[in-house]
Parts: C-alpha cells; sequence; structure tokens
C-alpha cells in the first residue's frame, strides 16, 4: 500500500502504460496474475481534443479494470488541462493523471512533447501547476534522467520544482532521451529525485526479473517501481516480485512453457473479446502478441518466422494449440524462460 496525493494505491509496483499494448486485454490478463495498478495507454492530448475515434477506444474499460490511470501527453498547459478533462468525464474512476515528460520516440519530439520537455522544463512547470491547481485528483509526471546527457545538478532542481507545482509523485526512468532504452540504467540519478523531494519517487528501467526490481529499490531507495516491457508474455511478473520482496524466494512452477501457453491464450481471447474488430482484422496485433509469450524459447528464431507466416486467425489458434512441441528442454534453457532467470 502506497499514498499518491490523497489516493491509496494497493501495491507500489505498478504496470506502466506502453503504447500499442496496455490495453484492456493486457491490463485484463496482468490483473489476473497480480498486477494491482494499471495505466492505460499513452492518450495524445490534441487526439482526445479532436475526438479521435482510435484514442477513445483505447480508453475501454469495465468494472472489473479497477484501479486504473492516465497518462497524457502534449506541450500545452491549458490543451492538456481541456484533454485531462475530457479524459476524466468518460473515465471518472481514473484515481491520477500523470504527465509524460520522458516518451523518446522521434515523432513525439517532432511535436515538442514527450521527453522533449526535458530540456524545456519552464513548459513542463506550467504544465504540472496548470493540471495540479484545476484537476481535483492527484497529477503526477513520467521524466528521464535527462535529455541527451545526465545533469544531477538540473535534474534535482527540476524535481523540486514540480513538487513546488503541486505534483504527488514522480515516475522517473533511469535513462536520458537520447539513450532511449538501451544502455546502463543510471540508479544514481533515480537516487538523487529521491533525496530531493518528499512526496513518492517510482524508479522504471530494464525491470525484467525479480532480482532487477530488488536492485531498484537497493540501489535507489524508491518507493516503488513501475514495469513495462518486463510485463510481455510474462503478466505475473508483478506477483512474482511482490512475493521476492517479501520472501526472497523465485515462484516456482513445474512447466513454464504451459504456463506461458495457458496465459497467451487467456490473452487472445481477450483480445477477441474486447477489440472492435474481427478476429481476422486483428491477426496482426495477436501475432506480436505471440511474440512476447514464444520469447526465450529454444530455437525462438525458427518460432519467430513460423508466426511470421500465419495468415489467419485459424493458423493462429493451431500455433498456439501446438506450442508445447516448440518448448522442450535444451540442455540449456527450460521452455519459456532463460535458465539464468
Amino acid at each position: 500500500m502506497i499514498k499518491i496525493g490523497n489516493k491509496k494505491i494497493p501495491s507500489n509496483i505498478i504496470m506502466a502504460p506502453m503504447s500499442g499494448c496496455t490495453d484492456l486485454a493486457f491490463r485484463t490478463t496482468v490483473r489476473k496474475y497480480g498486477a494491482k495498478l494499471c495505466f492505460f495507454e499513452m492518450v495524445d492530448a490534441t487526439s482526445l481534443i479532436k475526438k479521435s475515434v482510435k484514442t477513445f477506444e483505447m480508453l475501454k474499460t469495465n468494472s472489473q479494470d479497477n484501479p486504473i490511470s492516465a497518462q497524457l501527453i502534449g506541450n500545452d498547459p491549458m490543451q492538456m488541462l481541456d484533454a485531462a478533462n475530457i479524459l476524466l468525464s468518460t473515465v471518472p474512476k481514473i484515481v491520477f493523471m500523470d504527465i509524460n515528460s520522458a516518451c523518446p520516440v522521434k515523432k513525439i519530439i517532432k511535436k515538442k512533447s514527450g521527453a522533449y520537455l526535458m530540456k524545456s522544463p519552464n513548459t513542463l512547470i506550467k504544465i504540472a501547476r496548470t493540471l495540479s491547481n484545476k484537476l481535483k485528483l492527484p497529477v503526477t509526471v513520467k521524466i528521464r534522467t535527462g535529455y541527451d546527457k545526465n545533469d544531477l545538478s538540473l535534474l534535482t532542481d527540476l524535481v523540486r520544482r514540480l513538487e513546488d507545482a503541486g505534483l504527488s509523485a514522480i515516475f522517473i526512468h533511469g535513462r536520458t532521451c537520447k539513450q532511449m532504452y538501451s544502455g546502463e540504467v543510471d540508479y544514481t540519478g533515480i537516487r538523487e529525485v529521491k533525496n530531493a523531494v518528499s512526496i513518492p519517487v517510482f524508479g522504471s528501467g530494464n525491470i525484467f526479473s525479480c532480482e532487477l526490481a530488488k536492485k531498484m529499490f537497493d540501489e535507489t531507495g524508491c518507493d516503488g517501481i513501475t514495469v513495462a516491457r518486463g510485463a510481455l508474455g510474462t503478466p505475473w511478473i508483478f506477483k512474482d516480485i511482490e512475493n521476492y520482496l517479501k520472501t526472497g524466494a523465485f515462484a516456482k512452477s513445474k512447466n513454464i512453457a504451459d504456463k506461458k501457453r495457458t496465459a497467451l491464450e487467456e490473452h487472445i481471447r481477450y483480445v477477441k473479446k474486447f477489440k472492435e474488430r474481427s478476429s481476422e482484422g486483428n491477426v496482426g496485433f495477436m501475432k506480436k502478441i505471440t511474440m512476447w509469450y514464444t520469447k526465450g524459447f529454444p530455437d525462438a528464431r525458427s518460432i519467430r518466422n513460423k508466426i511470421c507466416k500465419i495468415k489467419n486467425y485459424i493458423q493462429l489458434s493451431d500455433f498456439i494449440k501446438n506450442l508445447q512441441k516448440y518448448s522442450r528442454r535444451d540442455g540449456r534453457r527450460r521452455a519459456g524462460v532463460n535458465i539464468k532467470n
């Protein structure tokens, strides 16, 4: 349990927003396996104001999809406020609103949004102050350790200003915008942010295992973590991390391949149930999901090639049913997971 503003959050291990991934089917799957707070996919303020059908489809939810938070991206304070109000009128149950100042994707940077705000701190502060003053729920921010380089003085000054602007928590990815998602995680930067503010700080970056989750806590002293790519194909990672932090013991599974296949089948069923398009229209998306769950299988390249050749839902369904034959021991790795994990 952790508090963000006046909201009690059931866990300090949170599912991060990921564009093109964390839809209702994904969230339903990870919640079934232990995730306790999830985010919608990142929402673009301009698209929301323009009433983009695709954007509103991303906000699909149901009564079991709780608690949930939202992350907005944009660069204009009043437009961000308008978008936040539209978002809250569409999904009133959102527990807190996050400002994205971390996305490093080129098309986002060209719009002077996302991680671009790391080199436009005054704009970010204005957005933070506007949303904090006008919204009736906690407002948080997702940042990086820098734009093109690490500068602890600039970083700590920024987070202090963000706290003064009324924010209730800081989520920080331990890399610069220039690094995107590669290179070493800067645990020192996250630790300095934690020491600079009194509001909760959540660390992220390379949390692919229980050990790496513990390392984030140990190296930074952060109050919580967010898991992103580490949950792709392993929806039980949230519960596993919680148990590991409490007991120091790893979750045991007699057959991880069967576990992965079962979770994949469930995930695909949720895609069929919740996506607006037909099963055939979703085949490409389902194939991407299948890639997540088969990562780490012996002869993974051959499996990826087989998935790429799938043309329709029937072929995909048959492939998943027969997945066991691709997941036998090969002497070094057990099906579905590297031995070192």
